[in-house]
């Protein structure tokens, strides 16, 4: 794997990584391809947009088809005809997700992912991942099977998965972890990491996470240890605080203790503002769910052309009476098919009628629109405007 950095504005950094004859430009958004498909997409409509890398769930694809069954077809890209860029989660955030997330009540895409203003967390039931020191034993109901992950075991699916780019298996905290257990799992994670780097497939790329929650002290000898391992890039994994000023705090500790000539990953997040302000942190790539699972609800991304700002979130629900005999597009400055083809009048009637279609149409959209905003963003940093470009999107 080769990574150069072309143009820096500031802290944000245009930068080009090559792995098995595959290019990534950064800073870049990576959609998120659960079971082998970004949902609602094909591979064809991947190409259309210009989407160069996705990021597939090892749990999951573990759980089916089987990480076997897919090596045994040829790799995870013959299997998804997808000739880009895969990379493969380790397992680690459904430790969270099933285990203390459920707990908790808390999830990394949940609209209470931050807690902000948050007095109580309900008991939402029992935990379906437990850890210990070797690692995550998972009690899924819904595949009604138990299974048992190590650093190894993780290793070794992501191997049978042939992903370009693997992380390793960590454990993601949750926000309401307290300060030791938060440093029990940074700890863990680090143990971890020592056992992935002595297992992984070296026909792979690996990164390792940064852990330590929402405490400067963890996070920054997090960053410290896994950026003194011979990792090929870094993620940054687990819970980012309580809110989006936490984790800018994070972003602003870790990333001076990580080697700048690898690449860096911010893990789970998407949202535009986030996006915004990490590029101008230094964060390289991202990945998160949002365009579409938010499509598959109604909502749609916009730009400040089109009225997007920060206060909307930069979307507008397509069920809004104020659509019903709108004739123009969902967002006038993009020049996706489904912009160039359909009205917003149209779409709502696909969305209230329960059409298949418009689930397609939509994430067609909010993928392509992050796409295009991704480059926008790289081209301001080559032409020293990222932070007009931001003052646009963001305000002062």
């Amino acid at each position: 794997m080769k990574f150069s950095i072309t143009a820096e504005d500031g802290m944000a950094r245009r930068g080009v990584l090559k792995v098995n004859g595959k290019r990534l430009d950064t800073p870049a958004f990576i959609p998120v391809a659960t079971l082998a498909s970004v949902r609602g997409l094909d591979g064809r409509d991947l190409k259309e947009m210009g989407v160069q890398a996705v990021i597939a769930n090892t749990y999951h694809l573990h759980m089916k088809p089987g990480d076997e069954l897919i090596r045994e077809y040829g790799g995870i890209h013959r299997f998804m005809s997808f000739d880009g860029i895969v990379m493969s989660d380790s397992g680690g955030f459904q430790a969270f997700s099933l285990g203390f997330g459920k707990e908790h009540g808390v999830g990394k895409i949940a609209n209470n992912i931050f807690l902000e203003g948050l007095r109580e967390v309900e008991f939402r039931g029992e935990r379906w991942a437990y850890v210990d020191d070797d690692g995550v034993t998972f009690r899924d109901p819904l595949y009604s099977r138990k299974v048992r992950l190590t650093p190894e075991r993780s290793m070794e699916i992501q191997s049978n998965l042939g992903s370009d780019i693997i992380f390793a298996f960590d454990e993601c905290t949750s926000p309401l972890s307290d300060y030791e257990y938060t440093k029990k799992a940074m700890e863990r994670t680090h143990r971890w990491a020592l056992r992935c780097l002595e297992s992984y497939d070296r026909r792979q790329k690996i990164f390792g996470i940064v852990q330590g929650g929402e405490y400067k002290d963890l996070r920054v000898a997090s960053a410290r240890f896994i950026s003194s391992l011979p990792f090929d890039g870094f993620g940054i994994g687990g819970s980012l605080g309580k809110s989006k000023r936490d984790m800018l705090n994070i972003l602003e500790w870790v990333i001076p203790e990580l080697d700048p000539e690898r690449p860096r990953h911010l893990l789970g997040i998407g949202g535009i503002d986030d996006i915004f302000e990490s590029v101008e942190r230094g964060m390289d790539t991202f990945d998160c769910v949002t365009p579409t699972r938010w499509a598959r609800r109604g909502v749609v991304f916009i730009s400040p052309e089109s009225g997007g700002s920060r206060r909307n979130k930069f979307r507008i629900h397509i069920k809004r009476s104020e659509f019903r005999l709108d004739h123009g597009p969902i967002d006038q400055s993009c020049d996706c098919f489904v912009c160039q083809t359909y009205s917003k009048a149209y779409l709502r009637h696909l969305f209230k009628a329960n059409e298949l279609t418009f689930f397609r149409l939509a994430s067609y959209h909010n993928v392509h629109f992050m796409m295009r905003l991704m480059e926008r963003i790289r081209e301001s940093i080559e032409s020293g405007a990222f932070q007009e470009l931001k003052r646009k999107w963001l305000g002062q």
